[in-house]
């Protein structure tokens, strides 16, 4: 009888440990100084125009977190639906949205295993939440998009820029908050592209290890990867400033369209 063994872990390649990297209070504790208020409220203003929500559209936000872009899309008059896997996030986002007053229809979910068909216009893909699996299932996540958007509908990732991030690559990074630590210990496979993070926590004198990894990718690595999964590149950005990509942008900002039918051909492709 043929047996499947685990992929073996090693120092460099650490696997990924969705349940304590995304443990919400560790999470919300060392990134409640980057994910702003003030800094939400400049990229909703982004997408209203770079996305061209000028009427109200149906949006999908996959990987939502705790809300912080779709509840506030709601609030404009959106019908937005928020896909997670972390039942903990998606609380926060609830009783976010019940204090604002947004109607928002969140879920716990994997984003591999979306099956909506054409049931939105807008689908939110922000803050590196692509790349977190193998070239395959990314693939997969990208071409469950498509299927999920309306001919003519937009996608937008918000991720690293790996040209840049190389460039600048530090091995170790030490976060410190209140005497409580979060240490990253980089390592990064050019084979596959693939950047191994052996992080960990040390909060109240407690350790957690946190280990994760994400797939880096350059921009013309998500333009083929997009055409791939039936999407083409509609606009492109250095940033939320709205600059364009360049050989110092640290992040990528890529709108991709579903054409509106197979003789299209996309703008700005």
């Amino acid at each position: 009888m043929e047996t499947t063994q685990p992929p073996v872990e090693t120092p460099e390649q650490p696997a990924f440990d969705f349940e304590a990297v995304f443990q919400v209070d560790d999470y919300m504790y060392f990134y409640s100084d980057m994910l702003t208020p003030e800094g939400a409220e400049k990229q909703v203003s982004f997408l209203v125009q770079e996305l061209e929500l000028n009427t109200p559209m149906k949006i999908l936000d996959l990987a939502c977190g705790f809300g912080r872009h779709a509840n506030r899309l709601a609030a404009l008059g959106h019908r937005v639906t928020g896909i997670d896997l972390t039942e903990g996030f998606l609380e926060l986002a609830r009783q976010d949205a019940a204090v604002r007053g947004a109607a928002v229809d969140y879920r716990q979910g994997d984003m591999r295993q979306l099956d909506d068909v054409e049931a939105f216009d807008r689908v939110l893909l922000i803050f590196t939440a692509f790349g977190y699996f193998d070239d395959e299932q990314n693939l997969l996540v990208l071409k469950n998009i498509a299927h999920a958007l309306k001919p003519g509908g937009l996608l937008i990732i918000d991720t690293q820029n790996r040209d840049t991030y190389l460039k600048g690559y530090m091995p170790d990074r030490v976060t410190e908050k209140e005497g409580n630590l979060m240490i990253d210990r980089h390592t990064f496979d050019s084979l596959t592209g693939r950047l191994y993070n052996r992080r960990i926590v040390i909060r109240n004198g407690v350790r957690r290890d946190k280990p994760f990894s994400v797939r880096l990718y350059n921009p013309c690595e998500m333009r083929d990867l997009l055409h791939l999964a039936g999407l083409e590149i509609w606009k492109s950005f250095g940033g939320w400033d709205g600059q364009p990509i360049s050989t110092e942008s640290r992040r990528m900002i890529i709108i991709a369209r579903k054409p509106a039918t197979s003789d299209i051909a996309p703008k700005g492709a």
